[in-house]
């Protein structure tokens, strides 16, 4: 039974990272908004994703939290929202950090994932548990905190207001032609694929007439493996790795024609403009994490990788279960990846 019949005064959102989490719970919160402009919304993020949601989320109050800073940076959120208190929290992370943060923040209702999808002792910690969609997909699972509040069912969909700046400046980085952007890089090394992989991609869609620009955060993984990346190619291409923001990023790959990545935040944020995503899975079930609107492109090795390490099928382990092999993503052949790219470029009409 939905918690309110009208809409109430105000809600928190309590939804600290990764980037493409972020990205998932922002359709979840523009869903809200749609249908119920009036009521205010409070959005706690990390720092990097508090930078991103506040120019993207104009009328959401977004509050950082710093996590290097401990306790420290809890008690400043909670003098943050000293003297309010929340119709409902919608506590959107099962962990231990997010579930000690929200002890701090009043409301009559807090919401948190049933048994299904509640870890790291989040139910001790939440008094209404929102019952798990069909889907196992991340999003599905945000959107069902909407439905829970009394918000009728709606396809996802996100509405982000690029700065004019960050357009323009995307555009500058465009010649005209079919423009591919790879991330190559995820947060975790093991999620990422192999240089050999990307450069035989990338010298396919440079064939094909496609520019490709390489993008990334200034992180030492992501900065060598595009150095790497760069090595094996037979012509140069453009390297932004480190160069750019997370507004910036979003904007290009707004711009681009076709988006190339791993299970990562730059292929959530590109499903969030509406560009086509190649995303490239091993390690996380991509029915769960993959790019919403574009999982149908996927290229995955999860299943395969599942069998060999647990002799069990993806419908026979939990449907969290990550494969720990690290070696993992090295199942996905240049070939697969290439006939995808054939795929997504004939059906998207990007030529």
């Amino acid at each position: 039974m939905a918690l309110f019949s009208t809409a109430p005064q105000s809600l928190c959102v309590l939804r600290l990272s990764a980037i493409g989490d972020v990205c998932n719970a922002m359709a979840a919160v523009q869903a809200i908004q749609s249908q119920w402009p009036d009521t205010k919304i409070t959005w706690i993020a990390g720092k990097a994703e508090a930078a991103l949601l506040t120019p993207l989320l104009p009328s959401v109050t977004v509050i950082a939290f710093d996590k290097k800073q401990g306790f420290k940076g809890m008690k400043a959120v909670w003098q943050s929202l000293k003297g309010q208190k929340f119709d409902a929290l919608l506590h959107m992370q099962s962990a231990i950090r997010a579930s000690l943060l929200s002890v701090g923040i009043k409301a009559k209702y807090r919401l948190g994932f049933d048994k299904v999808r509640a870890s790291d002792l989040q139910s001790l910690f939440t008094n209404v548990k929102v019952p798990s969609p069909q889907s196992l997909h991340v999003l599905d699972g945000f959107m069902a905190f909407t439905e829970a509040l009394g918000i009728q069912p709606q396809t996802p969909t996100w509405s982000l207001p690029i700065a004019d700046e960050d357009l323009t400046w995307a555009e500058g980085q465009m010649n005209g032609k079919p423009t591919l952007v790879v991330a190559p890089a995820a947060s975790k090394a093991f999620k990422n694929w192999t240089a050999e992989g990307y450069a035989g991609v990338i010298e396919h869609a440079l064939r094909k007439g496609f520019d490709v620009i390489l993008v990334g955060g200034p992180g030492k993984i992501e900065v060598e493996l595009g150095q790497a990346i760069e090595r094996q190619l037979s012509q140069p291409v453009k390297n932004l790795i480190g160069k750019t923001t997370l507004l910036q990023l979003l904007a290009l790959e707004k711009h681009a024609s076709l988006v190339l990545a791993p299970d990562s935040g730059p292929a959530h944020l590109a499903n969030a403009v509406g560009t086509p995503v190649i995303g490239l899975y091993a390690h996380h079930n991509p029915a769960r994490t993959g790019p919403y609107n574009w999982r149908h492109y996927v290229v995955s090795a999860y299943a395969e990788a599942i069998e060999a390490e647990a002799g069990k099928t993806v419908d026979e382990v939990s449907w969290r279960t990550r494969v720990k092999d690290e070696d993992a993503m090295q199942r996905i052949t240049i070939e697969s990846v290439i006939a995808r790219f054939d795929e997504v470029t004939e059906k998207e009409e990007l030529l």
